[in-house]
């Protein structure tokens, strides 16, 4: 693979950054991951103006204008010949700073732009196969701590949820909010259906997913009901079917949260139309 940094394309095994970056030294950045769908970036502009309001809130320097931006995307994917089944990881970090500390004015010269391009395949058996969550300990935290709709390289707290997750055997961490409702996964976001209603959590306390803010919009342009709202655990286990969102595979379902199979137990009616509503949004998207 080839790898981009700051204005050049690196082989992956070439690829170096500074150990006094300040995303390696502090976790000092934004990121995004974009899906690459018939070799075109699948909604980038979204994931561009996520980056550049991230870059903003931490008051980043020097960022590149988005025509920069999207013709690096563009030449890491031909560079690469990414077709499908590809996915880019595009990072943003404050620089190369003059001594390992906090203060961002010991920063020396631009920032860092780094686009990490990699294969993921999207399969039938991701698709289908349901996904068992479990519940953490590890909260999702207010954001005067450290607000969760910053997408930022600082995801300590995710990974010790994915952590816990994993030693209990799950595919992935239920997290919850401060008040002790159903907030997020640790990667990805977590939808329930219940007397025919799509519902997801209010948004205080999670990502604003772009996979999410779509599958939201067809539900409301396909005559599906759904809500945003806070909810319990209890409305979990209850669930006629549930399903999480994200980035690389789109829409995935889950059958199983602490132990508790979530209707059938398998992908349920309403998440297998919004799998090919949201298919049909890619198409059109990439067609474009």
């Amino acid at each position: 693979m080839q790898i981009w940094i700051n204005g050049q394309l690196v082989p992956e095994n070439e690829a170096r950054v500074s150990v006094f970056d300040s995303g390696f030294v502090l976790g000092d950045g934004v990121w995004e991951g974009v899906r690459v769908v018939g070799g075109k970036p699948a909604f980038l502009g979204a994931h561009l103006d996520r980056l550049k309001e991230g870059a903003k809130v931490l008051m980043l320097a020097g960022v590149p204008d988005e025509l920069e931006l999207r013709e690096a995307v563009a030449t890491v994917i031909e560079s690469n010949e990414l077709v499908d089944d590809a996915h880019l990881r595009i990072m943003l970090t404050r620089g190369v700073r003059r001594e390992p500390y906090q203060d961002p004015r010991l920063v020396h010269g631009g920032p860092t732009l780094v686009i990490i391009p990699g294969h993921h395949p999207v399969t039938d058996e991701i698709l289908t196969r349901p996904q068992r969550l479990f519940t953490v300990h590890v909260r999702r935290g207010a954001p005067d701590v450290q607000d969760p709709r910053l997408n930022s390289h600082s995801k300590l707290n995710c990974i010790m949820a994915c952590i816990q997750a994993s030693v209990a055997g799950a595919d992935e961490a239920l997290m919850l909010d401060p008040d002790g409702f159903v907030a997020t996964c640790n990667s990805t976001h977590f939808f329930i259906v219940r007397d025919g209603t799509v519902m997801t959590s209010d948004g205080r306390y999670c990502l604003g997913g772009i996979t999410r803010g779509h599958v939201l919009s067809l539900c409301r342009a396909h005559g599906i009901p759904c809500v945003e709202k806070t909810f319990s655990l209890t409305d979990v286990y209850a669930a006629e079917e549930a399903f999480t969102t994200g980035t690389l595979a789109g829409l995935r379902p889950v059958g199983e949260v602490d132990g508790r199979t979530i209707g059938a137990g398998q992908r349920g009616p309403v998440s297998q139309r919004l799998q090919q509503l949201y298919a049909e949004l890619l198409e059109r998207e990439v067609g474009a």
